[in-house]
């Protein structure tokens, strides 16, 4: 099998027309493949980030990565960029439908494409997934430990981000949703309120607490990543789009 890849910095038009930097892998096959759109965690558009955008492509799909801080701090660290983000309340919710919307586009213009496309994200980006997923047209949503679906930031935090209760009836596509049993920001609680919300609008989904993982456990940088927890979380992402992306 010819399994070379591409892998490269790009430039999309986001929300209103603003062209954004993004980070975009594929294999160099003809296709058809399926797209993913991934949603960098709230520490920004990092090298781990990108290293999860290059494993997508491994394993055949084409994905694409919008800095979602382009607007903030061009060119920055990520570092100083989240920094900037977050002083100003976080990413604001129209403009990440915008900026996912423009992801989307692109996935879709590929020549590769077989037009069906998925949202993953991680922390902030797991909330965000959900968010674009009620928003826009896709074939399925990753939800990885999203705080705040549920529920509202604490003051202190710094994040303007609203409950997503009220959207979840126009969720678009199956959710596929994955926590820590340790996790604070989703509790267990949040969780369990979050998928009687989709149960009660009917809406398809799938989730999995891990237990003795907390927040980012699949982080293999930090402290928190938990190896057993996130091979297993990796095998449901792929089982998950493999039933949702393909023709």
């Amino acid at each position: 099998m010819y399994d070379a890849l591409l892998a490269e910095t790009v430039t999309l038009a986001g929300h209103d027309g603003d062209l954004i930097e993004a980070y975009s892998a594929r294999p160099l096959a003809p296709g058809p493949l399926g797209g993913v759109v991934v949603i960098h965690h709230m520490p920004g558009y990092d090298r781990a980030s990108k290293e999860i955008t290059r494993r997508f492509a491994a394993e055949g799909y084409a994905a694409v990565c919008p800095n979602l801080y382009s607007r903030e701090a061009p060119g920055a660290d990520p570092d100083d960029a989240a920094a900037a983000a977050r002083a100003q309340g976080g990413v604001p919710d129209a403009r990440l439908v915008g900026d996912v919307a423009g992801a989307i586009r692109y996935l879709r213009g590929l020549p590769s494409s077989n037009q069906r496309v998925a949202t993953i994200g991680y922390c902030s980006g797991g909330r965000q997934s959900v968010l674009a997923a009620c928003s826009l047209d896709v074939q399925a949503a990753v939800d990885c430990y999203g705080a705040f679906v549920i529920g509202s930031p604490p003051a202190g935090l710094g994040l303007a981000a609203e409950p997503l209760t009220p959207l979840l009836g126009n969720l678009s596509a199956p959710l596929l949703g994955l926590f820590g049993a340790d996790d604070q920001h989703p509790a267990p609680a949040e969780t369990a309120e979050l998928e009687a919300e989709l149960s009660k609008h009917g809406k398809t989904y799938e989730f999995h607490t891990f237990e003795g993982a907390g927040h980012a456990f699949f982080a293999v940088d930090r402290p928190s990543y938990r190896p057993q927890a996130a091979v297993e979380g990796w095998n449901r992402v792929f089982d998950f789009f493999g039933r949702h992306l393909s023709d």
